[in-house]
């Protein structure tokens, strides 16, 4: 099961980091990603990160703001946000994902490789 963590209240401009810890199975072999769904929108995909942790991929709507990255160790992987933004303010998942798919079809394996998501709201 994943669990997101670390979402929040900011304002406008500031930092995050969200943490996704597994738990009941090793995410070693899998690419994970995060995508975020704001009420009444789309699920929107935002970053990807191949199993070796070597290959990053995100988004134009948060690249070069959000940074995602994973520590095999503690079978856990980041998101780092930056300059948040209000239409920012969504419920951050963290999925096992297939990152040539994570854009257009986020969670594409379904609700089992999902774990409950963490709130994130951006105020102006």
């Amino acid at each position: 099961q994943l669990q997101a963590s670390g979402g929040g209240l900011v304002q406008a401009g500031g930092s995050l980091r969200l943490s996704c810890a597994a738990s009941g199975f090793n995410v070693d072999h899998y690419a994970e990603g995060w995508f975020r769904q704001a009420p009444g929108k789309e699920r929107e995909g935002l970053s990807c990160i191949n199993a070796d942790g070597d290959t990053t991929y995100y988004a134009d709507s948060v690249k070069g703001r959000f940074t995602i990255s994973r520590d095999k160790v503690k079978n856990t992987v980041y998101l780092q946000m930056n300059s948040l933004e209000p239409e920012d303010t969504a419920v951050y998942y963290c999925a096992i994902e297939r990152c040539d798919r994570f854009l257009r079809e986020p969670g594409s394996y379904g609700k089992d490789y999902w774990g409950k998501g963490t709130q994130v709201t951006v105020s102006s």
